[in-house]
């Protein structure tokens, strides 16, 4: 009898979910504690260390608006070819877009 093959929401992405020899944790403290008002701009740069509040690798890169709060979480609103998709993610995985 075969195996199927596992697909969890983390397969094909060793390069992606992926940290360089010395990057270790990076501070995850002081990006927990970011704080972002609604509409502004932010880009999805995931942390592999912090397993919580982890957007699909999918939105790896993207960038978007702040919609709104939910718990510790944000709402981003982001553009998906002609769809507008809100995703959910924590602090650690965001990082301010400037201009």
């Amino acid at each position: 009898m075969k195996m199927r093959r596992s697909r969890g929401f983390r397969s094909k992405t060793r390069k992606k979910l992926g940290k360089k020899f010395r990057e270790g944790e990076m501070n995850v403290i002081t990006r927990a504690m970011q704080k972002f008002e609604e509409g502004e701009k932010v880009a999805i740069v995931i942390d592999p260390s912090v397993h919580y509040g982890m957007p699909h690798p999918r939105y790896q890169g993207k960038t978007g608006s702040i919609a709104g709060k939910q718990g510790k979480a944000y709402i981003l609103k982001i553009r998906d070819g002609n769809k507008i998709k809100h995703i959910i993610a924590y602090p650690e995985h965001l990082r301010r877009v400037s201009g």
